[in-house]
């Protein structure tokens, strides 16, 4: 379908009242409510705009889940600004923040006892326990800085980044953990955006009418992302030239990770704005290949790059294959690619039902759950333009949007079902970013936290109706690394991938969530990133089910 076509097709069914755009077969009902003001969470997103436009005013806004303190609550991290030009947090409000779950929904400001303020510019956080002593760790991602946060396990983190070997220097926007060479260590995937310096000063906009706009990405030379090998030592080692990564320079947004083409390695997923995105095959540990182009996930259809941001890589057909699910800006659609084999994807953008539905956003954060828990993966966007004054060169385009949500019809399509998920939910229009996705309260459900750029952050309760249920599996690695990233559970006809790379900038990091329907049971089977296949067997529906690798090499 036609980018002309989508456009006209959006604004004819934005007209219509919601009951005519449902279609028979829409996914049970979706429904949120925000509690982050009830909740204790007070945190605003400090990107400090100026005069001069700087690009990295844009980028900020990532968002972790994880349980820091063990206690099994999810909690909450925000990454946060800085001054410009000092770069540097001169003030508490620029302080990352973390949030602890006390339970039921309410939530406590730790920064400063667990020493994770930050000192930077942060955009990207990653979490996940490198060093596999049972504690998940940060790693934040930022302006020309990155910074390694080590879990004490007390309810501290210590700053170990001089010590471990990683380099900063670039503009870092998002990272990413995963065992690229399957020795039971993560190793880390930074994703680096361009070259930039606060000595650019292009004007970009309308200068004879004093309309100053950031500037387009494509004024900013590409340059190549960063794999460090984690050696098992507390340190890194980068391989980003022996592995074949720092030969494909572009403007990278976020990474994600899966095996793409069923050869029992991880492979590695980047999104670039404007430019094709990368597919990473991993070489068995030793090297990558880039097959974007190839693989059929560097561009849609029609062949022109997009802005593309968010990704989620993960199964939402039910056929066993991780498919990518992508955001972009207004007009460019959603992009989403069903993997339908061997390492290769076909773009389902337009069958799917996304291009009419998502080509009137813009799309930041993502991920595919199952939000009302009927079996099928539904997907959620953070939304809102890069331009603040994007509407005095577009009159009809907006800057602050809603999130969105769509239903999986669980026929290979989606229906946009933001409207029925409650009026605050379709009716909150902000700046939205990052966005990280956990049951916060243990119901089954799983809820959203949402950043957004001078607003406040947003707690998306899920309280859609129905007693469905559910299975969050735990994975605990003795061969394999200790979170188990890496790993494909199945649970029944489902597959799902042991991930914290999720959206934009974000790491969501709380088990593999499954929706079971009306199922009282199901069968479980892990892949272990050791190659160890483990069959659970039937276990009881609406649990948290821990697992543990056994010990035998495979």
């Amino acid at each position: 379908m036609d980018q002309e076509r989508v456009a006209r097709t959006a604004l004819t069914i934005a007209s219509l009242p919601v009951a005519a755009v449902l279609l028979q077969g829409a996914p049970g009902d979706i429904q949120f409510r925000d509690v982050a003001a009830a909740a204790g969470i007070d945190f605003v997103l400090h990107n400090h705009p100026t005069p001069e436009k700087h690009m990295i005013e844009t980028m900020a806004g990532g968002v972790a889940v994880f349980d820091y303190d063990g206690d099994g609550l999810p909690d909450i991290y925000f990454t946060n600004g800085a001054v410009i030009p000092s770069l540097s947090k001169e003030a508490p409000k620029y302080w990352n923040r973390l949030y602890r779950n006390d339970g039921e929904l309410r939530f406590s400001d730790v920064t400063a006892e667990a020493g994770v303020a930050g000192t930077g510019y942060d955009t990207g956080v990653a979490a996940a326990d490198y060093d596999n002593d049972g504690d998940v760790d940060l790693l934040l991602a930022g302006v020309f800085r990155l910074t390694l946060l080590r879990n004490g396990g007390d309810g501290a983190f210590e700053d170990v980044t001089a010590e471990s070997g990683l380099r900063g220097g670039e503009w870092s926007v998002a990272a990413g953990w995963f065992d690229y060479d399957a020795d039971g260590h993560l190793d880390l995937f930074v994703v680096n955006y361009a070259h930039w310096s606060l000595d650019f000063e292009t004007y970009c906009g309308d200068e004879r009418r004093g309309l100053r706009a950031y500037c387009d990405p494509m004024q900013l030379t590409p340059i190549p992302n960063r794999l460090y090998r984690n050696t098992g030592q507390g340190t890194f080692q980068d391989v980003s030239a022996t592995t074949g990564i720092s030969d494909h320079s572009g403007r990278g947004m976020s990474v994600a990770f899966a095996d793409a083409n069923g050869d029992g390695w991880t492979d590695a997923l980047v999104t670039n704005d404007n430019l094709p995105n990368f597919l990473f095959l991993n070489q068995a540990g030793e090297s990558f290949e880039e097959a974007g182009l190839f693989s059929g996930t560097a561009l849609l259809q029609h062949g022109d790059p997009v802005a593309s941001m968010g990704v989620d890589f993960r199964d939402y057909d039910n056929d066993g294959l991780p498919d990518v699910a992508v955001t972009a800006l207004i007009a460019e659609t959603f992009p989403l690619f069903r993997n339908f084999g061997d390492g290769f994807f076909e773009d389902v953008t337009g069958p799917s039902g996304l291009a009419l539905h998502s080509n009137r956003h813009s799309g930041w954060g993502n991920g595919l759950y199952d939000f009302d828990n009927d079996g099928w993966k539904d997907l959620f966007t953070a939304n809102s333009h890069v331009n603040d004054i994007i509407r005095e060169f577009e009159p009809t385009t907006p800057y602050r949007e809603p999130n969105s949500v769509y239903g999986n019809l669980a026929d290979g399509s989606f229906e946009e079902v933001t409207a029925a998920a409650g009026e605050a939910f379709a009716s909150t229009a902000r700046a939205h970013r990052g966005c990280a996705f956990a049951d916060f309260d243990r119901d089954g459900r799983v809820d959203v936290v949402v950043s957004s750029l001078g607003g406040a952050a947003e707690l998306w309760h899920n309280t859609s109706p129905g007693e469905q249920a559910w299975l969050n599996v735990r994975l605990v690695g003795t061969i394999s690394n200790r979170d188990g990233i890496g790993a494909t559970v199945r649970a029944g006809r489902q597959a799902n991938v042991m991930t914290s790379a999720v959206g934009y900038a974000s790491s969501s990091h709380d088990g593999v969530h499954f929706g079971l329907g009306e199922s009282e049971d199901v069968s479980v089977q892990v892949t272990w990133p050791s190659g160890s296949i483990q069959d659970v067997g039937r276990v009881s529906a609406n649990q948290v089910l821990e697992v543990r690798e056994p010990r035998q090499v495979p």
